[in-house]
């Protein structure tokens, strides 16, 4: 209870211990708000890996034909929920005169894609109106539908780094022209070079994507695979497709099915494909696998600000051992009392070390209530700034996503809140320790 009474009057007599407790709630909340938006950022960046490719993907070394009967290998399994197709190419989109975009085209089957990555969601026309996403286009059927990339039509305002809907919306049912081709392959024994051939195609804009993914929303043309299918291989006869993209079933290890997925493409591989060794070394990897060096390099990068603010947050150590140390040296006659009643020094060195963790645990607490509000409120406040100073702190094009990540670490925030505690008990050992070496003859013998 004395102990408990000390505190409390050094508290309402010493004003400046609240100094620390600012100081401790500054500091965690500084270090919380950094590992959240951080841990936050790379949390965003493998689920829209996993929302862009699907949890695991097959990537063959060239096209192969009879890919919906490998999908149907796959969906028999336990491990695997969908499967869907894909058809890669590079071109250059033409949106009217003098408007030229560079462009990843996409052969993607819509229904599909669905099942495995909830594309659905991403299109600005089709996404409320509970059906299945489709090409098509009204009025107009016999005409070849595409979507592309709202970053492909339009531009982001500067100053908000949004996308003008109504003027995107404009562009459903505007013709373009895409040049894309491909490359034939130079043959040594028959004396062929290699050749490109180039593929023109004409399609009318069905839809707008908006993943939120600004690689994605700025470079993507989306059509259907078939029709792709026929402008760069009319020679094949069969459908064909560049990489598979899969969805687990839930629950499912994700190497495990890694492996099962290996071996059925192995053996469809060898049953319907000859056993072309081209094919079978196929890469099968999950998002995350794919998305691992980015990660590893956003996590060194987090490590080492943390490793920054850690030191500077040092500070608080010192500013917490003068203010306790100047509280022992102006509390002399109280520390000679406590000891003259038969206080140990022990004793006495325990009230302040004590004072010095409650002081780290309320700055801590409102540390994590700081934090808790800056983190969850940071893209209003990123808003805000954009709007009284005319800055823009954060651009989808620079960061890859149209919004701040606001989920706050919890982990982090424990660890946080432990070491500013022990930080302020190490401020607060040196002054204890002077405080129970006191002589109470030499403090009050003229008293």
């Amino acid at each position: 209870m004395l102990k408990i009474f000390l505190w409390l009057r050094y508290l309402r007599k010493r004003k400046i211990v609240f100094l620390s407790i600012a100081a401790v709630a500054l500091s965690v909340s500084l270090l919380i708000i950094v590992s959240s938006l951080f841990t936050g950022f790379i949390n965003v960046f493998e689920r829209a890996a996993v929302e862009a490719i699907g949890d695991v993907v097959l990537d063959p070394s060239a096209k192969f034909p009879k890919y919906g009967r490998f999908i149907e290998r796959l969906e028999q399994t336990e491990a695997v929920e969908a499967a869907t197709a894909m058809l890669k190419a590079e071109g250059l989109l033409l949106l009217g005169k003098g408007n030229v975009r560079a462009v990843s085209v996409w052969g993607i089957e819509p229904v599909r894609r669905v099942k495995v990555m909830g594309f659905d969601r991403f299109l600005l026309r089709q996404r409320d109106s509970g059906g299945k996403p489709s090409f098509n286009i009204k009025g107009s059927e016999n005409n070849l539908g595409g979507f592309v990339g709202i970053g492909v039509v339009a531009e982001p305002n500067e100053k908000t780094d949004k996308y003008d809907v109504e003027a995107v919306e404009k562009m459903f049912g505007e013709k373009v022209v895409l040049t894309t081709g491909t490359v034939t392959p130079a043959d040594p024994d028959s004396g062929t070079r290699a050749e490109i051939k180039r593929r023109v195609i004409k399609f009318t804009i069905a839809d707008v994507v908006e993943t939120g993914v600004h690689q994605f929303d700025k470079g993507c043309v989306y059509l259907p695979i078939e029709e792709l299918r026929k402008y760069l291989y009319p020679e094949e006869e069969l459908p064909v497709a560049s990489q598979i993209q899969i969805k687990l079933a839930e629950d499912t290890d994700a190497d495990g099915a890694v492996a099962v997925i290996r071996g059925l493409w192995q053996s469809f591989v060898e049953d319907e494909l000859g056993g072309d060794l081209y094919l079978i070394n196929a890469d099968i990897m999950t998002a995350k696998q794919i998305q691992r060096p980015m990660v590893a390099a956003y996590r060194k990068q987090m490590g080492i600000l943390l490793l920054i603010f850690g030191v500077v947050s040092l500070g608080v150590v010192m500013l917490i051992f003068c203010i306790f140390y100047m509280i022992v040296r102006l509390k002399q006659k109280d520390i000679a009392i406590i000891k003259s009643c038969g206080a140990a020094g022990s004793s006495v060195a325990w009230i302040f070390v004590g004072f010095g963790a409650c002081v780290g645990l309320i700055g801590s607490v409102f540390g994590v209530l700081l934090g808790y509000i800056v983190t969850k409120n940071i893209n209003t406040i990123e808003e805000g700034i954009s709007i009284i100073f005319g800055l823009k702190l954060w651009k989808s094009s620079v960061y890859m996503f149209s919004k701040i990540p606001d989920e706050v670490n919890w982990f982090w925030a424990l660890c946080f809140v432990l070491l500013a505690i022990v930080a302020a008990v190490i401020g607060a050992l040196i002054p204890a320790v002077v405080a129970a070496a006191t002589k109470p003859v030499k403090i009050l013998r003229y008293e």
